[in-house]
């Protein structure tokens, strides 16, 4: 349902991916992880939806058009980092990643708000480019947050998304193979959306283009506020091996424990460069396909035809969703509704109905109103009663 969401205010958008509805999961497996430690193959279950979850959104968002909606789907992704966490037992990695994430995805969906509010509520990437210039502070603020997303070092997405990698690495190899791709996946749906948005020619129409103008300062204020916070927002669980004393983890010990990993160093370091290639590869890959070669992207969607197709309509998930639950649970509610409710529940009761009100048809015919018709039927009883006692 999340990227039906997105329809809604901006604003509204942000608040919902960033701090409520959608990270009350992740919130509630990592405060009941007493229960979930006591069932390991649980925790495995969680970590693997968590990552397959991940990947899935990630390359859902690759081929959208819609910038709010890519912004959806790189929400649903990020979510399945936090379960990944989570189901590895990296409790405090989790919601270390929900607060950096908090921060940058505020970011980028107000971002995305201020570029519809100078397009006049364009959506479609298709119909933009070249807006570097004309929204500045709009445009480095989104910057911002696709460097944090991305897990550019020293942002603050880098240090939430090494942590989960690290957990994975050392734990679950397989998974963290998955979360691998899929950071590189991040960075290039989320830098697919920076430059199809503010670089190359401008594909807007002759309005649009003389009316785009930068947002107001009631606007962009918050945008560089919440840039300030991805970029710091990170070092508050910044890891020992980079100096830093993990002051995060050490404030969520009093619920968690201490869930530091004892590896040694350069197991660290492993994680972290092979993660900081990736980034930097699809950096690399994202400048290349949409700056240099914009034409590449549409001759790849048309070489792998039928699976950009079964992409961009999200693995016909909500197709799946209508066929298997909705279409079935319509046909038993109106089995229920036709049959159970219209025949048997008010069959029964328009049927006493029915019999109450030919009783009372009957009855009615002995109120004749006639004095005689009543003493003959006083007398009638009375001899009754009379022959009773005598035959006692």
């Amino acid at each position: 349902w999340l990227p039906d969401a997105m329809e809604g205010p901006t604003p509204v958008s942000a608040l919902i991916h960033a701090a409520t509805m959608v990270t009350a999961g992740v919130y509630m497996v990592a405060r009941s992880h007493v229960l979930f430690e006591l069932a390991p193959g649980t925790m495995l279950l969680v970590a693997t939806i968590g990552a397959l979850t991940a990947i899935f959104a990630a390359s859902m968002g690759l081929v959208q058009h819609d910038i709010k909606r890519v912004l959806a789907y790189s929400t649903i992704s990020q979510l399945g980092f936090m379960f990944l966490a989570v189901g590895v037992g990296a409790f405090a990695a989790g919601i270390f990643h929900l607060m950096t994430h908090a921060f940058f995805k505020a970011l980028l969906f107000l971002g995305a708000g201020s570029v519809m509010h100078a397009l006049g509520g364009q959506t479609d990437m298709r119909k933009m480019g070249g807006l570097q210039y004309r929204l500045p502070i709009t445009y480095w603020t989104f910057v911002i947050g696709a460097l944090a997303i991305s897990g550019v070092p020293g942002f603050s997405g880098f240090f939430s998304k090494d942590e989960i990698l690290l957990n994975a690495f050392v734990k679950e190899p397989i998974l963290w193979l998955i979360a691998f791709v899929t950071a590189g996946m991040t960075v290039l749906y989320i830098w697919r959306v920076v430059f199809l948005t503010f670089h190359g020619e401008s594909r807007l129409d002759h309005h649009t283009e003389q009316h785009a103008h930068e947002s107001p300062p009631v606007m962009h204020w918050p945008l560089i506020i919440l840039a300030a916070l991805a970029i710091v927002g990170g070092y508050v669980g910044l890891p020992t091996i980079l100096g830093g004393s993990n002051r995060f983890e050490h404030f969520l010990s009093p619920v968690f424990g201490e869930t530091a990993l004892h590896v040694d160093a350069s197991t660290e370091w492993t994680a972290m460069i092979l993660a900081i290639a990736m980034t930097v590869v699809a950096l690399v890959v994202a400048y290349y396909a949409y700056i240099l070669r914009p034409e590449l992207p549409g001759r790849v969607a048309k070489a792998f035809g039928s699976f950009y197709t079964l992409v961009y309509n999200k693995y016909y998930v909500d197709e799946l969703y209508v066929a298997v639950i909705v279409e079935p649970l319509k046909k038993l509610a109106n089995w229920l509704a036709w049959v159970l409710d219209v025949r048997v529940i008010d069959g029964a009761v328009n049927g006493l109905a029915s019999v109450v009100a030919w009783c009372g048809r009957q009855l009615r015919t002995v109120q004749s109103g006639f004095v005689r018709g009543y003493a003959l039927s006083i007398l009638g009883g009375a001899v009754i009663l009379l022959v009773y006692i005598l035959l006692r």
